[in-house]
């Protein structure tokens, strides 16, 4: 359904320090790092990929009021790991992880926000 996911962050290398140990929580593997912007993928499919950059217009990066994404974890425990990481590594928490029976009764999510304010998810479907 996706290619890529991008997001605007204003430094891809303070960016890294706390996308490299999320993402790599997850399991996915970083595809490219350049000064512009760096990428990650699945270790078993080209796309979709979760892009970082630094804005090509040279703006400031501004985050977009109800924009989330959302990455899909294997177990609960992961996510449990994935928002301590990202409390770790500077993020802010925004829904510490717990089921969400409101969204469905396997629902198991975490919520946080980057180090430059980008909302980000964690969640897994399945039963514990």
């Amino acid at each position: 359904m996706l290619s890529h996911t991008t997001i605007g962050i204003p430094d891809v290398q303070a960016a890294r320090r706390f996308y490299d140990p999320l993402l790599d929580q997850l399991g996915l593997a970083l595809k490219f790092s350049e000064e512009q912007w760096a990428g990650w993928k699945s270790p078993d499919a080209d796309r979709p990929l979760f892009i970082i950059a630094r804005p090509f217009d040279g703006a400031a990066p501004t985050r977009g009021n109800g924009q989330m994404i959302a990455f899909l974890a294997t177990s609960r425990l992961q996510v449990d790991a994935c928002h301590d990481l990202a409390m770790r590594n500077g993020g802010t928490d925004e829904g510490r992880p717990g089921l969400r029976p409101d969204y469905h009764e396997q629902y198991y999510g975490a919520y946080f926000r980057d180090p430059f304010g980008n909302k980000l998810c964690v969640c897994c479907h399945n039963p514990d």
